[in-house]
């Protein structure tokens, strides 16, 4: 009956793949999902109760998440800050902090490109469990500059370049580039991210607290992100949190490749 919510008892799914399906209110109850794969899943308000999460593995923004009554999220920074000290540098309050922090960013991406550089340059296309590759990794970096810095804060309406990669889940967006199937070389790819990370660089360098503590204007015309205006602060900070977390993931898969050489 329409507006009946269907229910699925007492059968196999397994296997199945779930697109851009909506599953909001949905009630799982004995439902087996050992080795279930989620990616860009929004999970805001679910309840776990009476269940086994043995070798969970959850990458993504934790806040409010409490596991048998804890919340989760402060622990888990306090964590990564103890693993990674530098993160206290990426939470900078001023724009001298902020020119500290991309200097930070700068310094660890010269170590992770030079540990790249050891591997033979085929690895660097190859996906480590279905993420992106090393190159297509440089690539979105190079288009979240282009989205944040070069549209939002200053005011390109169009800044694309070719080889842009949006993350995966976005909707296509008339004008912005998506190749997946590109191969570029990583000269090619280093060439246009160092590009980027000058422009970058080259902003902070005129960067004042005032103008931190302002907001954007509008680019009035069609594009990503969307026509609005954005505190300043936010643009620097979503730089920071893209670049940091993004060579996170780069030097996880570049150990699990080098892993496959030895």
């Amino acid at each position: 009956m329409p507006g009946m919510a269907e229910e699925f008892s007492r059968r196999s799914l397994a296997g199945a793949r779930f697109h851009q399906v909506n599953l909001a209110g949905a009630t799982f109850e004995q439902v087996y999902l050992a080795g279930a794969f989620f990616r860009a899943v929004e999970l805001s308000g679910a309840k776990i109760r009476g269940s086994y999460l043995r070798n969970v593995e959850i990458s993504g923004e934790l806040d409010g998440l409490r596991v048998n009554g804890i919340e989760v999220g402060p622990l888990v920074e306090a964590e990564l800050d103890r693993r990674y000290p530098e993160r206290a540098k990426l939470r900078p309050a001023d724009a001298a902090g902020f020119r500290e922090a991309w200097e930070v960013i700068e310094q660890l991406w010269v170590e992770t490109v030079a540990r790249a550089k050891q591997l033979d340059e085929a690895l660097l296309h190859e996906r480590v469990d279905g993420e992106w590759s090393f190159i297509e990794t440089l690539r979105h970096l190079v288009f979240a500059t282009d989205a944040w810095i070069c549209r939002a804060l200053l005011g390109d309406a169009t800044p694309w370049d070719p080889l842009d990669l949006p993350w995966d889940a976005m909707p296509d967006v008339d004008g912005i580039p998506r190749d997946r199937d590109a191969r570029p070389s990583l000269a090619e790819v280093l060439a246009l991210r160092a590009d980027r990370m000058a422009t970058v660089r080259r902003v902070l360098s005129e960067l004042t607290d005032n103008r931190l503590d302002s907001s954007t204007e509008p680019v009035l015309a069609p594009g990503w992100p969307e026509s609005e205006s954005f505190p300043v602060r936010r643009i620097f900070a979503t730089i920071l949190n893209e670049e940091w977390w993004h060579r996170q993931y780069a030097e996880r898969d570049l150990a699990a490749l080098a892993a496959l050489t030895e």
